[in-house]
């Protein structure tokens, strides 16, 4: 019995040493900064220990997951339309959901502080109220709901559109109202692309640096920290801290995308 080789594919070798170079470089960088913070645990450690870090470190996760919750509330109805529903102006709609994606950090910051500033349209209202958004908790997530919606609303939007329409309109002539058959066969068929949204969310507002400061400089999230000892103390500590978080993300979301891959697995059974 002989065996049988494969020629090589001079296309998928070329782009393989192509985009290799993209590879190359994160790991490059990584093992650069990896290799500096490991020839001084100590220090590290006494870094990695400081309150000010865990907070920072706690903070942003949190206003992150925050601005994720407010996606899924605010989002899905949204991506339903816009997956389901032709009208008149969707493709100036659409243009608007994609917007904070074209834009300038620092403008997508203005954009969100003149809304949420103590004399904004919205800020100065809801500060009436006790919610107060400049140098507050509320700014940071505001400013990372509008920088992440995107990249919540066109996964989940892409999802909807991969669930059958008829599956709805037998649900619905069998007596369902468009909302049932929406909560009991859509949500059900798209859990693995709301999940995936809501990781590429999670993952962008955490990363916020730019629209965040333009808002609310404190608390400081993990990026304004990381910039504020840059500039005070140095690249050693400054770098000491983003290692720290790229540890974090890098466990948190290699599990978060071992379980997308488990649910990607769920839809092929389906």
């Amino acid at each position: 019995m002989s065996a049988k080789f494969s020629r090589p594919d001079s296309c998928i070798i070329s782009f393989s040493l192509i985009g290799g170079l993209i590879v190359f470089l994160t790991v490059l960088s990584l093992l650069n900064i990896t290799l500096a913070q490991l020839g001084d645990i100590p220090y590290l450690i006494s870094v990695a220990s400081e309150s000010k870090v865990i907070d920072s470190v706690i903070l942003t996760l949190a206003a992150g997951l925050n601005a994720v919750i407010l996606l899924l509330i605010l989002g899905t109805p949204l991506a339903y339309v816009l997956a389901r529903v032709n009208f008149r102006g969707k493709g100036f709609i659409e243009g608007l959901v994609d917007l904070p994606i074209m834009l300038p950090h620092t403008v997508a910051g203005i954009l969100v502080y003149i809304l949420f500033m103590r004399r904004g349209i919205i800020g100065e209202p809801l500060g009436t109220l006790g919610f107060v958004f400049e140098d507050a908790y509320l700014g940071i997530v505001a400013a990372m709901f509008f920088v992440s919606s995107p990249y919540y609303i066109n996964t989940v939007r892409e999802g909807f559109e991969k669930v059958p329409v008829h599956l709805e309109n037998v649900a619905r002539t069998l007596g369902a109202t468009r909302f049932a058959a929406f909560r009991k066969i859509v949500l059900p068929l798209s859990v693995r692309h709301i999940f995936s949204g809501s990781v590429l969310a999670w993952g962008r507002a955490i990363g916020e640096f730019a629209a965040v400061i333009m808002i609310a400089y404190y608390p400081m999230i993990i990026s304004t920290l990381i910039y504020y000892r840059f500039t005070t103390s140095g690249l050693k500590e400054s770098s000491t801290i983003a290692f720290i978080i790229i540890v974090i993300c890098f466990v948190v979301f290699a599990a978060l995308r071992l379980l997308i891959k488990r649910l990607e697995n769920y839809d092929e059974r389906v």
